[in-house]
């Protein structure tokens, strides 16, 4: 099993919404993908309520049955009609993938 998890720290104001109003969005977006691409197992957004220095302001724990699979996530056109939207929104990406 493969995990990827994503932090991103985002603008205060982008795509014409606030920051609580992108994190909400790209949440949704994300979250929808579950059930939609072969090979996700699972996908979880969580939007955090802590402000801190150190502290990214949203973070995707997503598992995938193999490389293979995230891979294959990651060309999907349903992932990337997600990406200008999150690109626009954020101002720092930090990324771990993982093999259990």
């Amino acid at each position: 099993m493969i995990k990827h998890i994503v932090f991103w720290k985002l603008h205060a104001e982008a795509n014409g919404l606030s920051k609580a109003e992108n994190a909400a969005a790209i949440k949704e977006k994300l979250e929808n993908l579950q059930g939609q691409i072969e090979g996700l197992i699972k996908i979880e957004v969580g939007i955090n309520f802590v402000e801190s220095a150190e502290a990214s302001d949203l973070v995707l724990y997503s598992e995938f049955e193999s490389k293979e699979a995230l891979n294959y996530y990651q060309q999907h056109p349903l992932h990337k009609a997600c990406m200008p939207f999150i690109a626009e929104a954020r101002s720092e990406r930090r990324v771990v993938d993982y093999e259990l």
